[in-house]
């Protein structure tokens, strides 16, 4: 299966250690096949897809938000997501 597009997404562990609290972001990549879309821990089939919307906030980043027939599904982008979302509109 070929991938048609990616987008990088971020999570923060956080930890306690000592009193003290710890914060490290992981890079994870949401990928766009013919069929579905792939995440660091689930898929998704592109008919069980509805939309893709996105929320930019002031500091640069901002909210990707995949509308699932499963629910509402948010990921933590740095980068416009503009191409990706283009690239889901034309599948589906």
């Amino acid at each position: 299966m070929k991938r048609i597009s990616s987008q990088s997404y971020f999570t923060v562990k956080r930890r306690i250690e000592w009193n003290k609290q710890y914060s490290v972001e992981v890079q994870h990549s949401l990928d766009l096949f013919e069929d579905k879309i792939v995440t660091s821990s689930q898929s998704f089939f592109l008919k069980d897809v509805f939309d893709l919307s996105y929320k930019p906030f002031s500091t640069g980043t901002g909210i990707l938000y995949l509308h699932t027939n499963q629910g509402v599904f948010p990921f933590q982008i740095q980068s416009n997501p503009q191409d990706f979302i283009e690239a889901f509109r034309v599948l589906k």
